[in-house]
C-alpha cells in the first residue's frame, strides 16, 4: 500500500508539535511520510526535526501562500492536510481584524490544494469554542454559530469557506486545548503549568467564577486528529464533518484552579473568585461556551479525559 503524506500546517506550534510525534511514532501497518510547515517559530524548528528526523520543514506565508508550490515540488499532492495554524489570541485579533481574516480564513491553502487535478484531500480544520455566543449551557454542532468577538468570527468565516470550497472535510471546534509542554517549547504561556506556578508562590491570585469552557487534553485531541485520518484512508469516503472537541467537563477557571490546588496540594485560599466583569481585556469574552460532544463520542467511539485526570497527566503526578 502507498504511503500516505500527511501535512501539518502550523507544525511548530502547540498542537501541531505533539501532533507531529504521534505520528512519527506509528509503526504499525502504514506509516505516514510527514511534512509541516512553520512561519514564525523558526527558533522551535531544530529541536523537532531532532526529534522527527524524517519530516520535512517548509516555510509557509498563509497570507500570501509563499512557499507552497516548494512543498508540492518537494514532497507531493498531501492525502491529508491538518491546518493547526491560527492567529489565536483574541485580544490581537480584536487590535487587528485584517490580519486575523487573513490568517485564520484558509484561503492560500485551498487554493494550492485546488491546483491540483485530483480534490480527494482531507482537510482537517481547528477551529474554536468562540464561534458560539455563550449565553447558554452545553452547545450542540446545529446551534446557530453567534461570536462576539473577532477571532470567533474570523474562524466562523473559515468554517464557511472551507465548507463551501473544498470536498472532504473535518471541522474540530475545540475548547481550551491543555497538556504537557511540547520537545519544542512553545513560548506562549499554557493554561494548566501558569495555573500551577502562580499558585506555587502561595499568593492569592483572581480566577473568573463566571466564564465555562470544556477544556480538552491535548492527547486527546491527537487521538481524535489520528482516528479521522484512518477513518478517511481505510473507508475512502467522502467527509463531511463539523464535530465539537472539548473535554467532558463544564468548568470556570475557578474550578480549573482549583482542580490544580487540589492536585498539587495547594490551598483553595489562595484562589480570590471574581466576575468576569471586573477585568478589561480589550476583547468581549463569551460567558458559557460550554459544548455537548455527544456527536464526537458517537462518531468516532471515543471518550475524552476528565479535566481531573488531564491536569494530573499534565503535571506529571500519575
Amino acid at each position: 500500500m502507498e504511503t500516505k503524506r500527511v501535512l501539518v500546517v502550523g507544525g511548530t506550534g502547540y498542537l501541531g508539535q505533539h501532533l507531529l510525534l504521534s505520528l512519527s511514532q506509528i509503526k504499525d501497518n502504514a506509516p505516514y511520510d510527514l511534512a509541516f510547515t512553520y512561519h514564525s517559530n523558526s527558533n522551535l524548528l531544530q529541536p523537532l526535526l531532532d526529534a522527527i528526523p524524517h519530516s520535512l520543514a517548509f516555510h509557509v506565508d498563509l497570507v500570501t501562500g509563499d512557499g507552497f508550490q516548494s512543498i508540492a515540488s518537494k514532497f507531493g499532492l498531501p492525502h491529508v492536510v491538518v491546518n493547526c495554524a491560527a492567529l489565536s489570541v483574541p485580544r490581537v485579533c480584536e487590535k487587528d481584524p485584517d490580519a486575523a481574516m487573513s490568517i485564520n480564513v484558509p484561503n492560500s491553502l485551498v487554493n494550492w490544494l485546488s491546483s491540483f487535478e485530483e480534490r480527494d484531500t482531507l482537510l482537517i480544520h481547528l477551529s474554536t469554542d468562540q464561534v458560539y455566543e455563550g449565553v447558554k449551557s452545553f452547545y450542540k454542532e446545529e446551534d446557530e454559530a453567534v461570536p462576539v468577538n473577532v477571532y470567533g468570527k474570523s474562524k466562523v468565516a473559515a468554517e464557511q469557506f472551507i465548507s463551501k470550497s473544498w470536498p472532504n472535510f473535518a471541522i474540530l471546534r475545540s475548547s481550551i486545548i491543555f497538556g504537557p509542554q511540547t520537545i519544542s517549547p512553545v513560548p506562549k504561556s499554557l493554561p494548566i503549568q501558569w495555573i500551577d506556578g502562580v499558585l506555587s508562590k502561595k499568593e492569592q491570585v483572581e480566577f473568573f467564577h463566571d466564564e465555562f469552557r470544556c477544556p480538552v487534553y491535548v492527547k486527546d485531541v491527537v487521538t481524535i486528529i489520528l482516528s479521522l485520518i484512518n477513518k478517511w484512508i481505510i473507508e475512502g469516503k467522502q467527509m463531511k464533518l463539523l464535530l465539537n472537541v472539548g473535554g467532558p467537563d463544564r468548568v470556570s477557571r475557578v474550578q480549573m484552579a482549583e482542580t490544580v490546588a487540589h492536585v498539587r496540594g495547594y490551598s483553595t485560599s489562595l484562589i480570590k473568585q471574581v466576575s468576569a466583569s471586573s477585568v478589561y481585556r480589550g476583547v468581549s469574552s463569551p460567558a458559557d461556551i460550554s459544548m455537548d460532544i455527544s456527536k464526537l463520542i458517537q462518531t468516532l467511539n471515543i471518550s475524552p479525559t476528565s479535566f481531573r485526570d488531564g491536569v494530573i497527566l499534565t503535571l506529571e503526578l500519575a
